[in-house]
């Protein structure tokens, strides 16, 4: 299928990627909870992209990048570099379309993400992230192996594909007054504020992110670029240096304001979600749940869209986070 792409993708674009990724990306549930509606005050709307193909959003852009490559490019093989999300959904997307795939993922990756990429059919490539820039190794890869580069985040089709989430939400829900959008590198939340405006124009789209990364939030306050080097958050989708060339104009564009979560936060309301709602999402994947959870922005009597970004949970991990919660007197059931 031939694209007619623009470098900086429009609604358009997203919903051409719509048609591209059908029949592969599952069309993931819409849920709410009373209890949730309760403390609020307001109508929440949960799309549950920790159900999708890969446990997270991202298939949505590595397939539809991936489906557009020239029989070339596919024979040659792809590349990326990747926490773990994007790195399992170019392996799953490759495997789907016979495409030979290389992946660059930090030595401290989740192990479940890093063995979900194997078990995909990718090659890993580790590295260490406190001595080493992932960028430059992927690109040196791709440059020795004559690979293409499909980035997480900073790539056209990648970001019109991750849009296609907010569509569907949007189908589902009818207009909304807020959607929280969890941000890394800010293509999903490009993505889905380029929807948002089209099909709810007058939603507010928030971007949020972990208090320790918080290089959007900053950039988006300056309208400078702004950088953080590997931060320390449980929040390892969220791990991204800074927004991208594409995703930064789009996000000073689209987006309304933007949003930070502390971890012992993000924590507490991720083990919520799993007890109260028996939804299975991980810590990068509720960053948009707890900032409508916990009053960052008055939304009583507002209808919310949250997107819950993955559920590709390192359960080796939980007795670690339920200690990180007490010893900051936090109750692990409460949000």
């Amino acid at each position: 299928m031939s694209s007619t792409l623009s470098i900086r993708p429009t609604f358009a674009d997203i919903q051409d990627a719509a048609r591209q990724i059908a029949g592969v990306a599952h069309r993931t549930p819409v849920v709410t909870s009373q209890t949730i509606n309760a403390r609020t005050g307001a109508q929440v709307h949960f799309k549950c992209e920790n159900l999708q193909r890969g446990g997270a959003f991202k298939i949505r852009g590595a397939y539809n990048a991936m489906s557009r490559l020239s029989p070339d490019e596919r024979r040659r093989g792809v590349l990326t570099f990747s926490s773990g999300n994007h790195a399992q959904a170019v392996a799953l997307a490759g495997r789907v379309l016979g495409i030979p795939r290389v992946i660059v993922m930090p030595a401290d990756a989740p192990a479940v993400k890093r063995i979900a990429t194997e078990e995909y059919g990718g090659e890993v490539i580790l590295y260490d992230p406190a001595r080493e820039k992932r960028e430059a190794i992927g690109r040196q890869v791709a440059l020795e192996r004559g690979l293409t580069v499909i980035p997480p985040y900073d790539h056209a089709h990648v970001i019109a594909g991750q849009g296609t989430a907010a569509i569907e939400l949007f189908e589902e829900s009818g207009p909304l007054d807020f959607l929280f959008v969890p941000c890394g590198g800010g293509g999903l939340l490009s993505g889905c504020a380029i929807a948002a405006r089209a099909l709810s124009p007058g939603c507010r789209v928030v971007g949020v992110e972990p208090a320790a990364g918080d290089d959007a939030t900053r950039s988006f306050r300056t309208k400078e670029l702004q950088t953080v080097d590997n931060p320390r958050t449980v929040a390892d989708g969220a791990r991204t240096p800074s927004l991208g060339s594409l995703t930064f104009p789009l996000v000073l564009e689209y987006v309304s304001d933007m949003a930070t979560i502390d971890d012992p936060t993000l924590l507490q309301t991720m083990f919520f979600l799993w007890e109260r709602m028996k939804l299975v999402v991980e810590p990068t994947g509720a960053l948009g749940a707890a900032a409508a959870l916990h009053g960052v922005f008055p939304i009583t009597g507002a209808r919310v869209g949250v997107i819950l970004t993955g559920g590709n949970v390192d359960f080796s991990r939980v007795g670690e986070w339920r200690s990180s919660l007490e010893s900051h007197g936090s109750p692990t059931k409460s949000a």
